[in-house]
């Protein structure tokens, strides 16, 4: 069975001391046996933290990227420049960049291509809001994601969070959770045909020090995009423990 992947997404958070500090804290008390681990810190962040995690297995990400690798993007972030940084990972498509920035399925597309292209693993996202969920369109709604989201030949991971329960303290339920991973794997098959049997999943949304466990245990779930609980020392080291014993 191959090893979760434990994601950090810091969002919006964290000055440079208060940044160092959480990394060292990580770097001192991740196991070697442990799940992969990856922290997403904001942009202003990654050059700093480079030379703290290169003695740990702690990969570092990034929350975002440009679908050019350069050019006249006032603002913007590149694949490439992120790989200078010694960056692996990238979060592409989170709810909170469709909502407060206009991103659509395309857009995350085209970004997830430049992110393969620089030799980042995406992390592209998607989810249903609750009235999705409750009048029943959830899987169409996850199903044109999937189609619209991910390149042909998709290299990276999916991750499902649904939007209702992204910082709001309610998780979905276990039961919730493992239907919708069984449409999923599904669904990558259908677009993806063999391939989509090794497309890895990860379940986010209001993951904590509490839930983990169960979560992890559900089939499928092949680790977390965790938010809020990821700026806590002690509860991301207890989610990476969860995710180890998983």
């Amino acid at each position: 069975m191959s090893r979760q992947i434990i994601v950090g997404n810091w969002k919006m958070n964290g000055t440079s001391r208060d940044s160092l500090a959480l990394v060292q804290a990580l770097v001192a008390g991740v196991p070697a046996s442990a799940a992969d681990v990856v922290v997403c810190p904001p942009f202003t962040q990654l050059a700093l933290l480079t030379d703290t995690l290169k003695p740990s297995t702690i990969a570092l990400g990034a929350q975002d990227c440009h679908k050019d690798s350069a050019g006249a993007h006032t603002g913007d972030i590149s694949a490439p420049m992120l790989t200078d940084l010694g960056v692996s990972y990238v979060v592409l498509g989170h709810s909170e960049r469709r909502q407060e920035h206009g991103e659509l399925d395309e857009t995350v597309r085209e970004k997830t291509v430049a992110a393969i292209k620089a030799g980042l693993t995406p992390i592209v996202c998607i989810g249903e809001t609750e009235d999705q969920r409750e009048s029943g369109d959830h899987f169409d709604i996850l199903g044109w994601q999937i189609k619209g989201s991910l390149p042909d030949g998709f290299a990276g991971i999916l991750a499902y969070e649904p939007i209702w329960a992204i910082g709001t303290g309610r998780a979905a339920t276990t039961e919730e959770i493992a239907e919708t991973m069984t449409f999923l794997r599904e669904e990558l098959v259908r677009q993806f045909g063999e391939a989509g049997k090794n497309i890895k999943i990860l379940y986010g949304g209001s993951v904590n020090d509490k839930n983990a466990a169960s979560i992890l245990s559900i089939t499928d779930v092949a680790g977390a995009l965790v938010g809020g609980a990821s700026l806590k020392a002690e509860a991301f080291l207890s989610i990476i423990s969860a995710a180890s014993a998983a």
